[in-house]
């Protein structure tokens, strides 16, 4: 028996697969508007129909997209019906099709970051899942599956013949994609998707039938039946005049048509109008990734800090060209893409928050560092000079806090090559030279001061050189 609702009729029209408009990351148009023209009773019906059952919000306009309310982590059913018209479709008759739902984002500045959006929400909910399928409630639901590396995806099989409905759980909340948390009002709209496909003559479920998708906004257990309260006692306080611009509440939300979701295998044939993102990490040689050092020791400034051992930092004059040269010499290439119009003083005007929103947490920081040339304190600074010039002292910034370490620092302080330094003493109490070692190094207190003595070695060419 199909299920009757009292919707309006222009959500129920269809508009041909050829007349689909594809927004900037190849998604559907979402505002909708209703025809003026009066329906031909010969108009084309969608072949399934899917309902779910939870109340429109009664504080949207006419002619827009309506909106529902949903509860973090709770069962919602979608009633999955057979719309088809005595004839139609028949080889669907007996035979299941395979329905994949999506949770997406509404918002077009969130398309472009999807991938680190949901990047991040894994990175903080580790082991959760941003779509979930109540198996035990469902009803008429064969094989569903879910992929641990698509946390909002789900798919199952079903008959449209026979009574079916899924219940869905949606476990993330508006507020947890909004830099600032402002409460459920200002958290950003999803939308929920189902594309259904028929088996083609090999038998895999590649044909697509129908798409239709709904906008959501989810808030934390209860709040949705706040929200949707007050929006109700809003609409209460308005005058009838007032009232007629805004569309009716329902208690259940009819899905409405849309152009179905590009698959991987569309995506990566055809070359992205809109930045793109990849979750495999592009390879470097060692001189791409090593910049201009010469050493694996970075160069150490006056101020006691290591830069970056990627070489220069980025600065505001920049231009396009050399903006992008710094991100793949920086290991930021994935993201040369989205950044293929900026230049540099349009990267370094970007805030954290906005790079961790672009980039996501980890490479969002990371970026962010890189751009402020955050540096790494040395473990260990000491300041030396010649015995003979003891005004003028040189710091040494010690890493590895070995006694090879320190040869090699002393002989690049005096320009002369590491293994004409035989050893290196440390002058003791009563003058006496103790051979400096590991562990006497890493017992060195920070910033401590020497002069240094150099004594050539009387039967080789080589140096001792004593810190005094």
């Amino acid at each position: 028996m199909l299920f009757w609702h009292t919707q309006p009729e222009h959500y129920h029209q269809y508009t041909p697969p050829n007349s689909y408009l594809r927004d900037v990351l190849a998604l559907p148009i979402f505002k909708q508007e209703e025809s003026n023209m009066p329906s031909e009773p010969d108009s084309k019906s969608p072949p399934l129909q899917y309902v779910m059952c939870a109340a429109s919000s009664p504080a949207i306009k006419l002619h827009e997209e309506t909106l529902t309310y949903l509860n973090q982590g709770q069962s919602y059913e979608v009633r999955l019906l057979d719309n088809r018209k005595i004839g139609e479709l028949a080889e669907l008759n007996g035979k299941l099709v395979k329905s994949i739902v999506r949770v997406v984002f509404h918002d077009r500045r969130l398309q472009y970051t999807e991938h680190q959006q949901l990047e991040g929400w894994r990175w903080n909910r580790p082991g959760d899942r941003i779509l979930d399928i109540d198996v035990p409630l469902s009803v008429g639901i064969v094989d569903p599956r879910t992929n641990p590396t698509q946390l909002n995806t789900v798919e199952f099989l079903w008959d449209p013949t026979k009574r079916s409905s899924a219940f869905i759980q949606v476990n993330c909340i508006s507020t947890e994609f909004t830099p600032r948390k402002h409460g459920g009002e200002k958290g950003v709209p999803f939308r929920i998707q189902f594309d259904t496909f028929k088996q083609d003559e090999s038998g895999e479920y590649t044909e697509h039938l129908h798409s239709a998708s709904c906008q959501v906004k989810v808030f934390k257990p209860k709040g949705a039946d706040r929200k949707q309260k007050t929006d109700r006692e809003k609409m209460e306080k308005r005058t009838p005049l007032e009232k007629e611009k805004y569309q009716p509440s329902f208690e259940t939300t009819i899905l409405t048509e849309c152009s179905p979701w590009p698959d991987n295998s569309c995506l990566s044939n055809s070359p992205p109008a809109t930045p793109s993102f990849c979750s495999s990490q592009q390879s470097y040689s060692l001189s791409e990734t090593s910049g201009n050092c010469s050493s694996s020791s970075p160069i150490h400034q006056g101020d006691g800090l290591l830069p970056l051992p990627t070489g220069e930092q980025l600065i505001p004059s920049a231009t396009i060209q050399e903006t992008q040269q710094w991100l793949h010499k920086n290991r930021f290439a994935k993201f040369s893409r989205l950044f293929n119009n900026f230049a540099g003083a349009d990267l370094l005007k970007l805030s954290r928050d906005d790079l961790i929103q672009i980039c996501g947490p980890a490479d969002g920081i990371r970026l962010h560092n890189a751009l402020k040339a955050r540096s790494v304190r040395p473990r260990l600074t000491i300041y030396v000079c010649q015995e003979s010039q003891q005004a003028v002292y040189h710091a040494i910034y010690l890493e590895e806090l070995n006694s090879l370490e320190l040869t090699d620092k002393i002989a690049t302080l005096f320009t002369m090559v590491p293994h004409l330094i035989s050893s290196v003493y440390r002058q003791g109490p009563t003058g006496i030279h103790v051979l400096v070692s590991n562990q006497m190094i890493q017992n060195f207190q920070d910033e401590t001061c020497f002069a240094i003595d150099m004594v050539k070695d009387e039967n080789s060419d080589c140096y001792h050189v004593i810190l005094k």
